[in-house]
């Protein structure tokens, strides 16, 4: 599975799960855009089957629902769907 890198400020190892098609992902890609944070993110169904369906058994590990866009941060908790004061605040520490 291949990841896009976004440069900038590093508050830790941030991966974006998302939706090529998402309103709120692609809301989620700007925010983090415009507090200019580091990320890596995957549009998930841009991916053959095989990493998609891995992509979707990481996001149920810290997602239960499945639901995009999945924000996973240091691969120990994650901000599902789009929290803007959830991210702002990651941002701020």
């Amino acid at each position: 599975m291949e990841f896009k890198h976004v440069p900038g400020k590093n508050k830790g190892k941030l991966v974006l799960y998302a939706l090529s098609t998402c309103i709120w992902c692609k809301k989620m890609k700007k925010l983090l855009n415009d507090l200019g944070l580091e990320y890596s993110y995957v549009d998930v169904d841009l991916l053959d089957e095989v990493d998609e369906n891995e992509a979707v058994s990481v996001i149920k590990k810290f997602n239960p629902r499945g639901s995009f866009p999945t924000l996973v941060i240091n691969n120990e908790t994650c901000v599902a769907g789009y929290e803007e004061t959830k991210v702002r605040t990651l941002a701020q520490s």
